[in-house]
C-alpha cells in the first residue's frame, strides 16, 4: 500500500496490498484528515487529536499492523483514544479510512497544498478559492504577480513578496543537508558570532542541537550586550550570499550553500527559556507547555510565568525543574514518551563518546600505509581497548581466503607483540548469501573472534526471502553482530525489504547484537530501530566502517544517533572492557 502526503488527489481509499500497510502510510493519512478539517473549520480540539495522533503512529518504535494483528489495545498508546483506535484498526484491516473520504468530499482540491504556504491558513486558503477560483500553488502565484491578490483578506505588500519568495523556493526539491556536512559551517559560525562586540554565549539550536541526521537550516542563538552588533556581526560572516531579513535583535540570511540561518539576540534572564523553545521539536515543546499550564503556569520562549510573575528561564534546567521536570536531553526532545519518562523519573542515562572503548568493525585499510601496526596505533591514539579487523569476503568484493587467512596469522602475531594494548579482534564482514548461509568456510569461521554479518548482494529479494535470509543467517552458530541492518543511506530508502522487528526478535533469541553505522552518510540503525532494539532486549555495537584512519573519528556521529535512540552505556556492546567483550561475543 502506498500513500502520498504530497498527492492531493487522495480521496481516503486505500488499495489493499499483499504487505501490512505500515506507521507512515498510516500518519500521512490522520495528518491528510487534519488538514481537511482545518479547512472545514472544524473543532480545533478534533483537529489536533489527529495531528497529536498522527505523530505517535509516526514515531512508533513498533508496527501498528503488528500490534492489530496481535489483538492490541491501541487506545493503550499515546493520544490514542478509543474512536482513533477503532479507526486505525479499520485502516490497517480494511485498507480503507471512511472518515477522510467523507471530509475529503466537503473540501475543494488543491486547497490543502495552500495551507503550507506562510501566511495562508485555512480561512484565507478558502477565500483565495471562493474568491478568486484559486486551488493550486501555481495558481496563486499567478494571482499574486497580477496584483488581484492584493489587499484581500490582509495581504499586503510584505506578505505577498514573501509568499512569491517561498513558491518560488518551492519549484525546487527541499534540500536537507546531512549534519555531518553542517557541522563545520555551524562551527565556523559560533566562531564568527563569539568575536562580536559584547556577545556573552553563542549556540546553535534546531534540528541540528537534537543532532538529527540532516539539518535544514541553523536557529542560532546569542546573549550580547549590544544586539545590534550580533545582528551586524552576522552579515559579515564569509559564506553569506544573501539577507533575507534584518532588524536589532533578529537577522536572517541565505548561505551560499542554500543553507538558511536565523539568528535571535536573547536577553540572559530568557536564555534558557527560548533554548528550550527553539530547540524543540515543535512536538515537545507542545507537551511541555500542556505540562506548564495544567500546573497553572505559562511557558514561553522569554520565561516561565505565574500570571505577571516571573518565576525563571535563565538556564534550561531551571525550566524543566519549574514545570515539574527533570533535564531532558535535546536527543531525547522529540515527543517519543521522554515527558512521561521524565515525570516517572525514568530517563534514560544517555551513551556517551568517551563510555566507547573500542571500534568492532573496522577495515585493515583504515591503517593507511602502516596496516595492521597503523591501525592499532590509531586505535591507541583514541584511547580505545580493542578494535576489531572486519574486511568483506570474497561474495561482496573483498579478501580472498587466502588474504584473510594470512591476515589473521598477522592479527595473532602483533597483538602477541601488542600484548593487548590495544587488542586486535580478528574478524571479518561476511556476507550473507542468497541461500542465508555465511561467505566463508568453517575452518575460517572457527579462527574469527566474531563475526560482523551483513547484506550487500541480492537487494532485489522479496521482503519475505530477504527476511528469511538474514534469519537463517542469525541461526548460525558463529552469527555476532548483523551490520547496518537495512542497508540504507541517510534521505533514502532501506535498500532491501526487511522485517526488521522479526530479525532484532531473532538476534535476541540468539544472544547475538545490531549494528549501528555511525558514518554519517548512513547512521543504520535509526533512531527509532534504535529504540526498539533496546525495548527488545538487544545490544547495539557502534561502528564506523572505517576505511581511513580520519574514519574513526565518525563514531560520534554513532553515538549521536544511538542517544536520539534512547541507548545508554549498558545497551551498546563496545562500551564493555575487552573480559567483559569476550564473555559476550563467546560461542557456546
Amino acid at each position: 500500500m502506498s500513500v502520498s502526503v504530497e498527492d492531493s488527489s487522495i480521496v481516503g481509499t486505500l488499495v489493499p496490498a499483499p504487505r501490512a500497510v505500515e506507521n507512515g502510510e498510516i500518519a500521512a493519512l490522520l495528518d491528510r484528515l487534519a488538514d481537511l478539517l482545518e479547512i472545514e473549520g472544524a473543532n480545533p480540539f478534533r483537529v489536533r487529536a489527529y495531528r497529536t495522533a498522527a505523530r505517535t503512529v509516526r514515531d512508533l518504535p513498533g508496527s501498528i499492523a503488528a500490534l492489530v494483528a496481535e489483538d492490541r489495545d491501541l487506545a493503550e498508546l499515546p493520544g490514542i483514544g478509543h474512536d482513533l483506535a477503532g479507526k486505525l484498526v479499520e485502516i490497517v484491516e480494511s485498507g480503507r479510512f471512511p472518515a477522510l473520504e467523507e471530509a475529503r468530499a466537503q473540501v475543494p482540491s488543491g486547497l490543502v497544498d495552500l495551507l503550507e504556504l506562510p501566511g495562508v491558513g485555512p480561512k484565507r486558503a478558502k477565500a483565495l478559492y471562493e474568491e478568486l477560483g484559486i486551488t493550486t500553488m501555481d495558481e496563486l502565484a499567478a494571482a499574486l504577480r497580477a496584483g488581484r491578490v492584493h489587499g484581500r483578506h490582509g495581504f499586503g505588500e510584505t506578505t505577498e513578496r514573501k509568499l512569491l519568495h517561498e513558491l518560488e523556493r518551492r519549484t525546487k526539491p527541499e534540500r536537507r543537508s546531512m549534519l555531518a556536512e553542517v557541522e563545520p559551517t555551524a562551527q565556523a559560525l559560533v566562531s564568527h558570532l563569539s568575536g562580536a562586540r559584547g556577545v556573552r554565549r553563542t549556540v546553535v539550536a534546531g534540528s541540528y542541537r537534537r543532532r538529527r541526521e540532516t539539518v535544514r537550516d541553523l536557529d542560532v542563538l546569542v546573549t550580547a550586550s549590544d544586539p545590534t552588533a550580533a545582528t551586524e556581526r552576522l552579515l559579515s560572516f564569509a559564506e553569506v550570499e544573501e539577507v533575507l531579513a534584518h532588524g536589532s535583535t533578529r537577522s536572517t540570511v541565505r548561505l551560499g550553500s542554500g543553507l538558511q540561518v536565523d539568528l535571535r539576540v536573547v536577553k540572559e534572564e530568557s536564555y534558557g527559556a527560548a533554548l528550550c523553545y527553539f530547540t524543540g521539536s515543535v512536538a515537545h515543546s507542545v507537551a511541555v507547555r500542556r505540562l506548564a499550564q495544567r500546573a497553572g503556569l505559562k511557558l514561553n520562549e522569554y520565561g516561565v510565568f505565574h500570571g505577571d510573575e516571573r518565576l525563571g528561564g535563565r538556564t534550561e534546567r531551571e525550566v524543566f525543574r519549574l514545570v515539574g521536570l527533570p533535564y531532558i536531553a535535546p536527543e531525547l526532545r522529540e515527543n517519543r514518551g521522554e515527558v512521561d519518562a521524565a515525570l516517572r523519573h525514568r530517563l534514560p542515562h544517555l551513551v556517551r563518546e568517551q563510555d566507547v572503548r573500542g571500534d568492532l568493525r573496522v577495515h585493515s585499510s583504515a591503517g593507511d600505509r602502516q596496516g595492521l601496526r597503523g591501525l592499532a596505533n590509531a586505535a591507541r591514539d583514541r584511547g580505545y581497548e580493542y578494535v576489531a579487523i572486519a574486511d568483506r569476503t570474497p561474495a561482496a568484493g573483498g579478501r580472498s581466503h587466502r588474504a584473510l587467512r594470512e591476515q589473521l596469522d598477522g592479527i595473532e602475531r602483533l597483538n602477541d607483540e601488542l600484548r593487548g594494548h590495544p587488542l586486535l579482534l580478528a574478524s571479518a564482514e561476511v556476507e550473507i548469501l542468497e541461500d542465508g548461509s555465511l561467505d566463508l568456510p568453517e575452518r575460517l569461521l572457527r579462527r574469527l573472534d566474531l563475526t560482523v554479518c551483513a547484506v550487500h548482494t541480492g537487494f532485489a529479494l522479496s521482503r519475505r526471502r530477504q527476511t528469511d535470509r538474514v534469519l537463517r543467517a542469525i541461526e548460525s552458530p558463529y552469527f555476532t553482530i548483523l551490520a547496518h541492518p537495512t542497508g540504507r543511506l541517510v534521505g533514502d530508502e532501506p535498500r532491501y525489504d526487511l522485517d526488521l522487528e522479526r530479525v532484532i526478535e531473532l538476534v535476541h533469541e540468539h544472544g547475538g547484537f545490531v549494528e549501528l553505522d555511525a558514518r554519517p552518510g548512513r547512521l543504520d540503525l535509526s533512531d527509532v530501530h534504535c529504540k526498539l532494539a533496546k525495548e527488545r532486549g538487544v545490544g547495539v555495537a557502534i561502528s564506523t566502517g572505517a576505511a581511513s584512519r580520519a574514519d574513526l573519528a565518525v563514531m560520534r556521529f554513532g553515538v549521536d544517533q544511538a542517544r536520539r535512540g534512547w541507548l545508554e552505556r549498558t545497551d551498546v556492546l563496545n562500551t564493555r572492557p575487552v573480559a567483559e567483550l569476550r564473555r559476550l561475543i563467546a560461542r557456546s
